[in-house]
């Protein structure tokens, strides 16, 4: 690890961060500040320059395009919705799961084709939704919202929802079923576009150390 190279990398709370955490200490790097239960939001790595900054899952891209944080992690889903100017190094393969279209099962509806005009869709990605019903062709209402978004077909506030889905279990037990799957998502590391030039040796040299912990012969780095 390069200990005069500052390096600043944005940790997203909540469900990846002990997935987060468990790779880079496979990588060799000290997070037991960042296992350390306390309130603060930027933390030392031991021994080096280096620190983490913990923020919120959809302001990872902000703080990585703005250039306060040279690294983060974040899931594909929050990337395609938050249209950031980052650059896309490596897939970390955690946090798995799919983004789909869904509708109540008992509409009897099989593709998104069959969607009424001006359908009303839930989501909490608004942008991902009206690019994919544009590219399908379809006028959709899209409806944005911030918490469960499988309410909506229940309440008669949306005909179809946009939503992330790991086991469908949540989909089953509401009443809804998948009828077209927009991305494959999964956990990906992102660098600030001028801070991977300058400090390319340490980055290239990190993501070098992951693809050997997750056995990756071949990133997407530079993607």
């Amino acid at each position: 690890m390069n200990k005069m190279t500052p390096l600043t990398i944005a940790v997203p709370k909540g469900r990846l961060q002990s997935d987060v955490i468990s790779l880079f200490e496979q990588a060799s790097i000290d997070c037991s500040e960042l296992r350390d239960p306390s309130r603060r939001l930027i933390v030392p790595v031991s021994g080096t320059q280096w620190r983490f900054l913990l923020a919120k899952p959809a302001d990872v891209p902000t703080y990585v395009e703005y250039g306060a944080a040279d690294l983060g992690v974040v899931g594909k889903d929050i990337l395609l919705e938050s249209r950031k100017d980052v650059a896309e190094l490596m897939d970390l393969g955690f946090g798995r799961c799919r983004l789909i279209v869904a509708v109540p099962e008992s509409s009897g509806i099989k593709n998104v084709q069959e969607l009424d005009f001006n359908s009303r869709v839930a989501t909490k990605f608004p942008e991902i939704t009206t690019e994919f019903f544009n590219r399908q062709g379809i006028q959709a209402e899209v409806v944005k919202l911030n918490g469960s978004v499988e309410l909506g077909p229940i309440v008669g506030l949306a005909d179809a929802i946009v939503d992330i889905t790991e086991t469908g279990t949540t989909l089953e037990e509401n009443g809804l079923i998948p009828i077209a799957e927009i991305a494959q998502v999964s956990s990906r590391l992102i660098a600030n576009q001028v801070g991977y030039k300058v400090k390319y040796d340490t980055i290239h040299s990190l993501v070098e150390r992951f693809r050997r912990v997750l056995g990756q012969k071949h990133g997407v780095e530079g993607t």
